[in-house]
């Protein structure tokens, strides 16, 4: 007996999920859910959250993009908001937590309209007449003279960079904000739009605290030297991806060895091989050669015998940056290289810090095109964390080489954006003037979590954070560590104007499409093993 209506057209197993009740205010709780857990670590006083992904590693930490990739959101509409918040880090590296927060804000207050019975594309048209406001309004809340930025200029790129990194590490960005400055200027190219976040790499070493975090020019391979020279100075580099070592044939052969000279000579042979190629590697003048693979126990006595210091180097990104940061070209086999294949380096050690033996590759007066900063920190966690707050400051370095405009920080931009639709929802007619109207509140989502993850009273709080703004002054926001309301401007707390208006524009984006679906079908989820139970070894491509 075939069952009736939408039962009999569909496979068994599915799920039918329709109508307001059972799809939209679902799917709006599922968000909710989601961005009250990012919510809390919103600012610089955000709480950390421990997650712990299916690999049972562990996570400590307040930045909202690692979070929503570790967690296994599960929920079809929850992993929009998901999307939104990758698309953000993608974009700029920062303010994923605003996208997610803010959307779950708007979320939640177009459930309160649907419940007084809105209708939700009456929400979304209202929403969309919201956003583009805001992206005007903002505009005009760009302070003057920002647009023009020396970004060679230390104080200017730290101005603009201490609330990102403040807000993953606060109370330490004094330390933080130089150090990351310093080194995206090093590598930073003369058109700075070419900016590439990639040259800016982070060592993890632990042991030490913050104070011992320094910058080197160059490279810091976590790897000791191979052979016992472990310092050159002022060396030209040959780059080798194939390894060294004795290659055999292409060919097989068999060899017939009648006496015990034959074989002497035979074995010889390929030792005066391997010498000559070496050699001939030593007499083009490089002193420090760098392997991609194996470096033979063979190679590596003659290595010695010329003087030779041997890194290796394992990953074959890191040979490339390795070369980007030498200049050398790697070459495929071992064989005398050409003077254009040689790289230079000013100096390469071993050194200790910490425990830990490294090879630090300074690169100081050429082409400098890879800095480090050397992280030191007690735990691995703690590194961890310091380590995405380094990441959101070069992210944000990239942003500025883009687009340096800021608009005021500390909340005082979104109370100024919820006064000004405000304004726009009294001036509407027909239905979408609530919709624009609850736009506006949602607004005020970022200074009461700001408030509140500070312990201050957020209602207070904003009731006086608007009476400063109705009264003209439109920079006047939070200032968390005294809890009264202050002039972003004096404070030195600025936002990037392009972290919030992609910020705003992916939550809006994000939250029309939650709302735009009335209906959930899912099939039967189908048999046999799980994405999750890859046999070992394979990689996710």
């Amino acid at each position: 007996m075939q069952p009736h209506g939408i039962q009999g057209m569909l496979k068994e197993g599915h799920k039918h999920l329709s109508g307001l009740d059972e799809a939209v205010l679902k799917n709006i709780d599922a968000c909710k859910q989601l961005s009250t857990i990012t919510r809390t670590s919103l600012g610089p006083n955000g709480m950390n959250k421990m997650v712990i992904n299916h690999l049972d590693k562990l996570f400590i930490t307040n930045d909202a993009a690692t979070i929503v990739n570790e967690l296994e959101v599960q929920h079809p509409a929850a992993k929009i908001l998901v999307l939104a918040g990758k698309a953000q880090q993608e974009e700029i590296g920062d303010g994923a937590n605003l996208t997610v927060s803010f959307a779950g804000e708007l979320l939640e207050n177009a459930e309160e309209l649907i419940r007084m019975g809105l209708h939700p594309s009456e929400i979304i048209i209202g929403y969309t007449k919201a956003i583009n406001k805001t992206i005007e309004v903002l505009d005009e809340l760009i302070e003057e003279g920002s647009e023009k930025i020396d970004l060679r200029n230390k104080d200017e790129v730290i101005s603009r960079m201490k609330s990102a990194v403040a807000s993953k590490q606060f109370g330490q960005e004094d330390i933080l904000c130089p150090l990351i400055a310093d080194a995206c200027i090093q590598v930073c190219p003369k058109n700075p739009t070419n900016f590439n976040v990639d040259n800016v790499r982070v060592a993890k070493l632990l042991g030490g605290g913050l104070h011992n975090c320094t910058i080197v020019r160059g490279m810091v391979l976590k790897n000791d030297a191979v052979g016992s020279i472990k310092r050159m100075e002022k060396a030209k580099v040959a780059v080798f991806a194939g390894g060294v070592d004795t290659s055999a044939t292409e060919t097989k052969g068999t060899v017939l060895i009648h006496s015990a000279n034959q074989l002497e000579n035979y074995a010889k042979t390929e030792e005066a091989k391997v010498e000559e190629l070496i050699k001939a590697v030593a007499d083009s003048g490089a002193k420090v050669i760098v392997s991609g693979a194996t470096v033979g126990e063979m190679a590596l006595h003659f290595c010695e015998r010329y003087k030779l210091m041997v890194l290796k180097i394992s990953s074959k990104f890191e040979l490339r940056r390795f070369c980007r940061t030498t200049g050398a070209v790697a070459l495929l086999k071992l064989s005398a290289p050409n003077p254009d294949d040689l790289g230079y380096v000013d100096s390469v050690s071993v050194e200790e810090i910490g425990g830990a033996t490294v090879t630090v590759v300074r690169n100081e007066e050429g082409g400098n095109s890879i800095s480090t900063v050397v992280l030191r920190g007690s735990t691995n966690s703690i590194l961890d964390d310091l380590e995405r707050a380094v990441d959101d400051g070069v992210n944000t370095y990239k942003a500025m080489c883009r687009d340096s405009r800021v608009v005021p920080g500390a909340a005082a931009t979104e109370i100024e954006l919820a006064r000004r639709l405000k304004e726009f929802s009294l001036k509407e007619t027909g239905l979408d003037q609530y919709a624009i109207a609850k736009f506006a509140e949602s607004f005020e989502m970022v200074p009461k979590t700001l408030a509140e993850n500070a312990g201050l009273n957020a209602m207070e709080i904003i009731s006086s954070l608007y009476a400063e703004h109705a009264s003209g002054k439109t920079k006047v926001g939070i200032d968390l560590q005294e809890g009264v309301c202050k002039d972003a401007s004096t404070m030195n707390i600025r936002d990037l104007h392009v972290t919030k208006f992609f910020a705003l524009k992916y939550a809006a984006d994000a939250v029309c499409t939650v709302l735009r679906v009335d209906q959930i079908i899912m099939a039967k989820p189908a048999g046999g093993p799980s994405k999750r139970d890859q046999p070992a070894g394979m990689d996710e491509d």
